[in-house]
């Protein structure tokens, strides 16, 4: 039974600190932009533009 009166508070501040970092990430900006990054796998960075002043691939 004495396990249970550490247990019980370690468990709720660990839950506190849980949420204490998802707020920190909400604030900080961390999903403001949730398909940007599964759009950004798609760019070929190495594909780039064909036009007047570069030769096209070969």
């Amino acid at each position: 039974m004495t396990g249970l009166g550490f247990l019980i508070p370690v468990a709720l501040l660990l839950g506190l600190a849980a949420l204490a970092a998802f707020f920190w990430a909400l604030r900080a900006g961390q999903f403001d932009d949730l398909d940007g990054a599964s759009l950004r796998i798609l760019i070929d960075e190495d594909d780039e533009p064909v036009g007047k002043d570069t030769p096209p691939k070969a």
